[in-house]
């Protein structure tokens, strides 16, 4: 394990600079965390939001790339246009509440709403955008906990949350999330890196082919939240239980993909019973690079990078254009606590918020 103090520019400078609200109490407390395996693989992570900055793996010919899009400093990731998440872990609750609201037992409470009239990964100050405490636990294994607040963004509870994020030698990422709460609250942790397995800045991820095992997914609205509809996916553009290129039917007419810009959607996913089970594959022709994605979670959120315009440059030095990166988010459904039919979010009192995410990377011919 290999840890690296991320430079910092004075405070003042960053301050005075924020595009938007972030929570620091104690810059010097952030660094970067570095874990690397026998086969040369080299995850970076950084307790600020939890945060893998850099994923670099192997092509088929054995050449080194880094395939996930982020920045080389904290400051960037601290003054970020339109707040991508890069690599951060999302929550209190990944992905959208209609209007920022729910109620429980009874008593209604209102988010803030920082995507339009919708709450979105965790609103103004989500888990992203403060400073986690990092433990290092064993070789090629770090701990990041944080103590979300009652109240915080205006969620109830004071929630204890642990995210672990630990490098085999098989080439896998695991992601365990664990949390603990003093009051009834939704919760809905996600990883959020944009993978690109060409390399982060080396343009469309059109040409990915991608597999997604769901027979059905759920349509949204023009807000991008759910209808309550399980939709198939049969005969549509969101078919990939076999593994197609993404681009394939990006532009035919549909009104779904009208709504998401083109894919940004949660996915059903085909699970047969508990534990991880693999879910989705990417796979880059040009490289060779393939990722599998496992997981507990009952959805997959498919994020083709549609709102990225090439304002943000990355750690190539090239800018971040449409569609250059793609998130698998593995999490439950939108909107769930506004959705009773769905599997609750809900963590109550002496329960325990468990789940594992894994992203294994290998090579194909």
């Amino acid at each position: 394990m290999k840890l690296k103090r991320i430079l910092l520019l004075p405070l003042l400078g960053i301050l005075t600079s924020l595009s938007h609200a972030v929570k620091i109490d104690d810059f010097d407390s952030i660094s970067l965390y570095t874990l690397e395996n026998e086969q040369g693989t080299i995850v970076k992570i950084t307790n600020y939001g939890a945060t893998v900055t850099s994923i670099i793996t192997a092509d088929r010919n054995g050449d080194f790339k880094d395939i996930a899009l982020g920045y080389d400093t904290v400051e960037e990731y601290i003054n970020a246009v339109d707040r991508p998440y890069f690599g951060s872990t999302v929550g209190r609750y990944a992905n959208r509440i209609k209007e920022g609201k729910f109620v429980i037992d009874g008593t209604s409470y209102q988010l803030a709403t920082n995507n339009g009239e919708n709450h979105l990964h965790g609103g103004n100050i989500g888990f992203d955008k403060v400073i986690w405490r990092a433990d290092v636990l064993a070789k090629n294994t770090v701990c990041f906990d944080y103590l979300s607040k009652d109240g915080e963004e205006g969620y109830p509870g004071n929630l204890s949350v642990k995210v672990t994020y630990t490098l085999t030698e098989d080439n896998s990422l695991r992601i365990e999330y664990y949390a603990t709460t003093d009051q009834k609250t939704p919760v809905n942790l996600a990883h959020h890196t944009y993978f690109n397995l060409s390399g982060e800045g080396s343009g469309t991820i059109n040409n990915h082919e991608l597999m997604i095992n769901a027979s059905n997914y759920t349509p949204v609205d023009q807000g991008l939240i759910p209808t309550g509809e399980l939709r198939t996916v049969s005969g549509t553009p969101f078919d990939f239980r076999k593994p197609k290129k993404i681009g394939l039917h990006i532009n035919k007419k549909n009104q779904q993909l009208e709504y998401g810009g083109g894919y940004d959607h949660n996915w059903v996913l085909d699970r047969q019973g508990s534990g991880l089970q693999l879910v989705a594959s990417l796979y880059d022709p040009k490289t060779g690079r393939f990722m599998e994605v496992f997981t507990e979670e009952p959805g997959l959120q498919f994020y083709g990078g549609n709102f990225l315009d090439g304002r943000l440059k990355g750690k190539s030095g090239r800018p971040y254009n449409y569609r250059n990166g793609l998130c698998l988010e593995a999490q439950h459904f939108p909107d769930s606590p506004n959705r009773p039919e769905w599997e609750s979010t809900l963590l109550d009192v002496g329960q325990e918020y468990r789940t594992t995410t894994v992203y294994k990377f290998s090579t194909r011919p």
